[in-house]
């Protein structure tokens, strides 16, 4: 099975509070990838709310709950304390911990598991109780697999980033991809899931799902909210689910 396509909001999120206007409508975009196909929505409230906002998560695990309670809902961040509580209030079906420092613009790093293990054992112990799936930022590395399983984690996200970045150099690509697959090899060699996600586009995807053909999910936001821009949130949806390796079909046809 191909992966499933969670679409990041927070993109969407940060054009509507450029303005102190109601739209563009963070619910609403995800109404529409959702119809077209997606498999979730993500998002990652920080603690200025500078993109997602606390109010949006009530009408996300809303929609998803009255309208498409096949999809899940996956919020990613931090773990504070005031974070924790929030994903406690809202009930993600996943919940994503990143290593962010509340300045950064975006997540840049994955976890190291050696380092923050006593840290992040005791936090995934108290999600896993709540009922949450956990998944952990994880560089591609493989030496840090067996940290991250031992902290009682259901999956790590493979940080794609600096394969993203390589965009027309195929032969730096490659090498990272060569990266990313042998990490995910030793995570599922240690009984986890595998997700990924950041700097994904319809251009590289293809790549990554045939290097890691048991990849369970993508989160993407950026590039699938700028090809929004273009091709509207359906199609774009369309685009990245094909993308992933999933048969969908031209609503024209």
């Amino acid at each position: 099975m191909p992966a499933k396509l969670s679409v990041n909001l927070n993109a969407v999120a940060m054009l509507r509070n450029r303005r102190d206007l109601p739209w563009p409508s963070v619910t609403g975009l995800g109404r529409i990838a959702l119809a077209a196909g997606a498999h979730g929505l993500t998002v990652h409230p920080r603690p200025d709310e500078r993109h997602t906002r606390f109010s949006d998560l009530p009408e996300l695990r809303a929609l998803i709950d009255d309208e498409f309670p096949q999809a899940e809902f996956n919020v990613e961040g931090y773990p504070t304390e005031d974070f924790l509580q929030l994903v406690e209030k809202h009930q993600p079906d996943q919940v994503t911990l990143v290593p962010d420092d509340p300045a950064q613009a975006t997540s840049d790093h994955g976890w190291n598991f050696v380092e923050h293990h006593a840290f992040l054992t005791s936090i995934v112990k108290r999600l896993k109780q709540g009922g949450f799936r956990v998944s952990l930022f994880a560089d591609p590395d493989p030496a840090q697999v067996s940290a991250a399983r031992d902290t009682g984690t259901d999956r790590i996200e493979l940080y794609t980033g600096p394969y993203g970045a390589c965009h027309a150099d195929s032969e730096k690509a490659g090498k990272e991809l060569e990266k990313l697959g042998k990490t995910a090899d030793a995570a599922f060699a240690a009984g986890l899931a595998v997700n990924a996600g950041h700097d994904l586009v319809v251009a590289n995807l293809p790549a990554l799902a045939r290097q890691i053909p048991t990849l369970a999910e993508v989160s993407i936001g950026h590039g699938l909210t700028a090809d929004a821009l273009q091709y509207g949130m359906a199609e774009t949806t369309r685009r990245f689910l094909r993308a992933c390796g999933w048969q969908v079909q031209d609503p024209g046809a």
